[in-house]
């Protein structure tokens, strides 16, 4: 199929961005498809990213393999492959795999970052087996939740939220992820929500982390750049992140969605 038009990650692959990438493990965020997981299942692991979440998935399916896609080649390039898992660039709108070539599909925070995500949906349909398992999870930022109360993050979130919507795409996917996986055709769709929770020292890291990726990352030159904050005003943002963040009272709540469907049918048909 033909790609739509480029996709802007809001985020960008600086440094900061990367720190919270590397943190992530398939317990911490994809903890709603672990007990599907089958060891003889071929796994998608699409937006991998450097795919700490791609290496825990292949430990858990020895006798199967995961394939980590994500379209930013110096992303790929920092991979680390072994004996069952691999690594490639590809296009979430025209992957380069036959059709059913995969039993499971996890895409972890992807699914906001895209103006078209029935189009991706239908793609990952097209690579899953029939009775396939599609794992999907995405933030919703609109319902973070924090303390103690800081003005300028209240301002940081609606600008984000505006970046996003600029570039195309929807900051609070994880709300609407059951419905965009019933609409591509999926059944047995099973929407539940999660959570990362940060305070004491986790907080002061997630701060630091936000604090850096609004003076470092392609996030806060966009803000600029479109004119929804000044360079004040971003500087204003970071300087509450590490402010709220040295709180010994500061904890957050990051929401998200968590979707588990089938390709349109009975589990028990996926590949044995």
């Amino acid at each position: 199929m033909s790609s739509t038009p480029q996709d802007v990650y809001t985020h960008g692959h600086a440094e900061p961005v990367l720190r919270s990438h590397r943190w992530r493990t398939a317990a911490n965020s994809a903890a709603h498809l672990l007990p599907r997981l089958e060891p003889f299942h071929r796994v998608l692991d699409l937006g991998c990213g450097p795919g700490t979440i791609s290496a825990d998935l292949a430990a858990l399916v020895p006798d199967g393999f995961v394939i980590g896609v994500d379209r930013a080649p110096e992303i790929i390039e920092t991979t680390t492959p072994s004996t069952n898992l691999s690594f490639e660039v590809g296009d979430v709108y025209d992957l380069a795999f036959d059709d059913a070539s995969f039993d499971v599909v996890h895409a972890h925070q992807v699914l906001q970052h895209l103006p078209d995500p029935a189009a991706a949906l239908s793609e990952l349909r097209r690579v899953l087996v029939p009775g396939g398992i599609l794992a999907v999870r995405d933030s919703d930022y609109s319902a973070f939740v924090w303390t103690p109360d800081e003005p300028m993050l209240e301002q940081w979130r609606e600008t984000y939220l505006a970046v996003c919507r600029a570039n195309g795409a929807e900051p609070n996917a994880g709300r609407h992820l059951g419905r965009w996986v019933r609409d591509a055709g999926f059944t047995d769709v099973e929407h539940t929500s999660s959570t990362w929770t940060y305070d004491g020292s986790d907080a002061r890291w997630w701060g630091d982390l936000w604090s850096d990726r609004l003076l470092s990352t392609r996030f806060g030159e966009q803000v600029v750049d479109e004119g929804l904050a000044s360079t004040s005003d971003v500087a204003d943002m970071a300087a509450a992140w590490r402010r709220w963040g040295a709180s010994p009272d500061a904890v957050i709540f990051i929401v998200h969605g968590d979707v588990m469907a089938v390709n349109g049918g009975d589990p028990a048909s996926v590949r044995r």
